[in-house]
């Protein structure tokens, strides 16, 4: 049997400049903990949009039978 590299499943999210640090760590805190999602990329402007790239593995189901 071989091991694979995992696959993973991406999501990006634009959050917007008006959101406050509060509003935006309690959005990303409820998708890790109900989705699974975990931080891979976050990326500031200059005019203070954040883009945030979130990730998780899929896990295949294998079929015994």
């Amino acid at each position: 049997m071989t091991r694979t590299e995992p696959i993973w499943e991406f999501r990006e999210i634009n959050i917007s400049r008006d959101s406050s640090r509060e509003e935006t760590r309690e959005y990303l805190t409820f998708k890790a903990e109900r989705g699974r999602w975990e931080l891979d990329q976050t990326r500031i402007y200059r005019d203070g949009r954040k883009k945030v790239r979130l990730r998780r593995k899929v896990y295949r189901v294998v079929n015994s039978l």
